[in-house]
């Protein structure tokens, strides 16, 4: 073709033919990756946002369950509490000393929960009535759990708080289904990385945050209102993530794309039907095998999670008995895991090149059976460190791996509900997680546990090996 034939053809200015006669890129392309790469950067900044504001309240827990064991009314929601929660520790046999860890794992699993329940109803209702109105939603109803929290005078508004911001944290499935909005199959692996960098982050900086707070609140014993100022500094966050969002964020979903309000409200039941949730049965108009291989995936992450999650929160337990960790060197090896996970992700991972998502997902769920391994069997720092590097290198590849293998799947008008049911089935796990880790743990002890775990963890993987896509 000659450039005067091709100038004829196609318009002027769309495009730049080489010296063959070839084209070579398109004017609207690079303002489509420009747009796309601000899109993707304006969710990771709000993502960090969210996640500092969020993490900031895991080292305030015991403080906080200090202080409602003080000043909650003895006819309150935390006395109450506190004796269903000595029943499961003496049915478990923890020690009195662990109240408080297994309080802040009761709320942990609560908020997954929530999590579980709203992701894949968050995801819905954004294929119907576009990203941006549903974004802003989300972050208006974590500020507001901000507020109550700032408000809690009493366990049950703390509790409450907790309620609302569980039901609200579906901004996280929704911007990974942001990303799939504005990415192709070639850089959907690089948008996942930002959001597993964003979650680095958020869990290294965030608690330090929280245990500065921390450390301060121990000058202020004598006040009942002391949490009101890290409270206030999350809401801070929350506001400024709200407004960043409606000054910054664009639509993403045009309206020819949606799917209709009768159609989503009519898949409610599947929403938060289990079975349903499972089986992905919101996602309609696949064929037999994307149908069979998206379920696959959907069981494969779940079961990876559920057990991730169990070493994730017995550990601290582990650290504390076997090697005498204080909670500070507990934080730094929080920090130190997190720290592993963002260089990956921001250096490896989200080089990954779309062909290879699959096998690097497989590489990192077997990784992760020797990590299980050798934290249980570690009778030395050595090994126990060996093992917690192991679990880092997995946790970085794994997650933003299959995130994007869930992402291949369905319209352009079910992206929204297929990462909202992935994010779901991932809450789930994590709320059921722990829970179950506790019972093993101070029933059978944690050699038995983490090799069982690490046993089991073969199933995900040789699942995942074996599939077609």
């Amino acid at each position: 073709m000659s450039a005067s034939l091709s100038e004829r053809l196609i318009p002027k200015g769309k495009v730049v033919v080489n010296n063959n006669g070839f084209i070579k890129s398109t004017k609207s392309e690079h303002t489509d990756n420009s747009k796309n790469s601000k899109t993707t950067s304006i969710i990771f900044v709000s993502l960090l946002l969210d996640l500092l504001a969020f993490t900031m309240i895991l080292p305030l827990l015991p403080s906080l369950m200090e202080h409602y064991r003080k000043y909650d009314d003895e006819n309150g929601l935390y006395p109450w509490l506190l004796n269903k929660l000595e029943y499961l520790r003496n049915l478990v046999g923890a020690p009195e000393r662990f109240n408080s860890v297994l309080f802040g794992g009761l709320l942990g699993s609560l908020f997954s929960f929530l999590q579980f329940v709203a992701s894949p109803i968050v995801g819905g209702l954004s294929d119907a009535y576009g990203r941006r109105p549903v974004l802003i939603s989300c972050l208006v109803g974590i500020a507001c759990s901000y507020v109550l929290w700032a408000l809690s005078h009493s366990f049950a508004v703390f509790v409450l708080a907790r309620v609302v911001g569980g039901i609200s944290k579906g901004n996280v499935s929704l911007s990974m289904a942001i990303i799939t909005d504005v990415s192709t199959t070639a850089t959907r692996g690089f948008g996942m990385a930002l959001v597993g960098i964003a979650f680095s982050i958020g869990f290294i900086v965030g608690p330090v945050i929280g245990a500065m707070f921390a450390r301060w609140a121990q000058t202020q014993a004598g006040h009942s209102d002391w949490f009101t100022v890290p409270a206030m500094f999350a809401l801070s966050l929350a506001v400024i993530d709200v407004l960043f969002v409606v000054l910054c964020f664009q639509e993403t979903l045009p309206k020819n794309k949606r799917a209709s309000i009768t159609q989503s409200l009519s898949q409610a039941s599947a929403y938060i039907s289990i079975p349903a949730l499972f089986n992905f049965t919101a996602v309609t108009g696949l064929s037999h095998n994307d149908s069979k291989e998206l379920t696959m995936l959907g069981l494969v992450y779940f079961v990876y999670l559920f057990l991730y999650s169990g070493l994730e929160f017995t550990i601290t337990f582990l650290t504390h008995l076997t090697f005498g960790f204080t909670s500070m060197q507990q934080g730094y090896m929080f920090f130190c895991i997190g720290l592993v996970m963002a260089i990956l992700q921001g250096a490896w991972v989200r080089r990954i090149p779309p062909q290879s998502t699959k096998k690097m997902a497989a590489h990192g769920l077997l990784l992760i059976v020797p990590s299980f391994l050798c934290v249980g069997l570690a009778s030395s720092p050595l090994l126990l460190y060996i093992g917690l590097f192991l679990f880092a290198v997995s946790t970085s590849i794994v997650v933003p791996c299959m995130t994007t293998m869930a992402s291949q799947f369905g319209t352009d008008a079910q992206k929204g509900t297929v990462m909202g049911i992935f994010r779901s089935l991932g809450a789930l796990a994590r709320a059921m997680g722990p829970v179950f880790a506790s019972l093993c743990y101070w029933s059978l002890g944690s050699t038995l546990t983490y090799c069982l775990g690490g046993v089991a963890l073969l199933w995900p993987w040789y699942t995942l090996f074996r599939s077609r896509r």
